[in-house]
């Protein structure tokens, strides 16, 4: 039986092998390499072995259960980790969203019962020039 704190540790797992891996093969890509940690490196040099074996997407996903399995294991989870199904069974054929408007937004009760009275910005323009008025005649 999959307890629930092996689940959350496999979905972990899991994503984290998924970005890794993107991560190093993009790095690969780019020549850095170099500059990835050794256990990076030793996946990478699985990943290129598989290839010369089989087609690019199962290569990816043998590298990417190896770096689950790893990593699984490294956060703690018991036994051999469960089955972690992250991808569509169904190819997409389609991952564009349609445009929707945004639905407009309420205004806001200006003045109502519910809403506190505002002055307009003129009149406090005009209290502020008559108090500075006021200091400056008064304080001479």
């Amino acid at each position: 039986m999959i307890k629930a704190a092996d689940m959350l540790i496999a979905r972990r797992a899991d994503t984290k092998a998924r970005t890794d891996f993107a991560t190093w093969k993009m790095m690969a890509k780019l020549n850095g390499a170099d500059t990835l940690p050794v256990e990076a490196q030793h996946f990478l040099a699985s990943y290129k072995a598989l290839l010369d074996k089989t087609a690019e997407p199962e290569a990816t996903d043998t590298t990417i259960n190896l770096m689950y399995r790893a990593y699984y294991a490294e956060m703690g989870g018991h036994g051999t980790p469960p089955d972690i199904r992250a991808h569509l069974q169904e190819p997409v054929t389609d991952n564009v969203t349609a445009f929707k408007r945004p639905s407009p937004q309420r205004s806001k009760n200006k003045g109502g019962a519910s809403g506190k009275p505002r002055l307009p910005v003129a009149l406090i323009f005009a209290c502020l020039v008559v108090v500075y008025v006021g200091f400056r005649y008064f304080w001479r």
